[in-house]
């Protein structure tokens, strides 16, 4: 009966690995395909014959310095890693209160991160576009950084609530009673405990803001000097209507793909470790 039972169970995810591999398949044929273009001539990419006469590393060395692809990475590099840093240092100690401490309007708080979460950013662009207009602030890459810290924090906060709050008490009772005040308790012992989940959340906050185009595309497209690589990559585009230079344009793409590619490879298993552990948890 028990072989029955686990036969049954194991033909009834046929269906469910069969469109898993599908999609890997497609996802893989797809991206090996942008990579061999990338390392072609344009003229073997329309002739459909990649690869045909070896490796044009030279695609790479010319978009990343004649394309100002260098610039654009790093202000994508700056952009994300400073509003990462600073989107946990506002959220890990407001999570940390909101999961531990028990206080009037907490629920009401609680639910206010949550429900900011559900409002796109399209809504918001306008009105903020209005201000930064009159603050002269259009243009500027830091403004772009406070905007990425502001959307980031609810889902931040919201992540992390859930593994402060299963901290034990005893551990914060100790370091009082060694003579810890509760922000260096919360620095040196509650946060390293938590740091599962810092370091996924951390790693959906990069992806995010890495690839993020339309609040690029509005508020820091002035100039190279400001350009993300989404953004710039889109130029690109537009100027492929001109030079053709397509080989090049592939290679930018895996200019933009791999940071995150190679992230979530050597990372995802705290990336697992850190949802699993947060479900378990909460």
């Amino acid at each position: 009966m028990k072989k029955k039972k686990r036969s049954r169970i194991h033909f009834s995810k046929i269906p469910s690995y069969f469109m898993l591999i599908l999609w890997l398949a497609f996802l893989v044929a797809t991206v090996g395909w942008i990579l061999l273009a990338s390392l072609s001539t344009t003229a073997e990419i329309f002739k459909g014959q990649v690869m045909h006469s070896g490796f044009h590393f030279e695609n790479y060395v010319k978009v990343w310095v004649n394309n100002n692809v260098s610039r654009y990475f790093l202000n994508s590099l700056v952009t994300t890693l400073t509003a990462c840093t600073a989107v946990i240092l506002i959220a890990a100690p407001a999570a940390y209160v909101l999961g531990r401490k028990h206080f009037r309007g907490r629920m009401t708080l609680s639910n206010t991160f949550l429900v900011s979460m559900s409002v796109p950013a399209v809504m918001i662009v306008i009105p903020i576009f209005s201000v930064c207009a009159k603050l002269g602030l259009i243009g500027n890459i830091w403004t772009l950084v406070i905007l990425y810290i502001a959307v980031n924090v609810p889902y931040t906060v919201y992540f992390l609530t859930c593994f402060f709050s299963t901290v034990p008490g005893s551990l914060e009772e100790a370091a009082m009673i060694d003579g810890c005040t509760p922000p260096k308790a919360f620095w040196k012992i509650i946060l390293p405990m938590a740091q599962p989940g810092i370091i996924t959340v951390t790693i959906f906050n990069f992806m995010s803001i890495w690839n993020e185009y339309f609040m690029a595309l509005i508020f820091a497209n002035s100039s190279d000097n400001t350009r993300t690589l989404s953004v710039g990559l889109q130029n690109m585009i537009n100027a492929m209507k001109y030079s053709g230079d397509w080989a090049g344009l592939f290679a930018a793409v895996i200019i933009v793909f791999l940071p995150t590619f190679i992230l979530y490879l050597f990372l995802s298993n705290r990336i697992i470790a850190g949802v699993t552990g947060g479900a378990v948890k909460g």
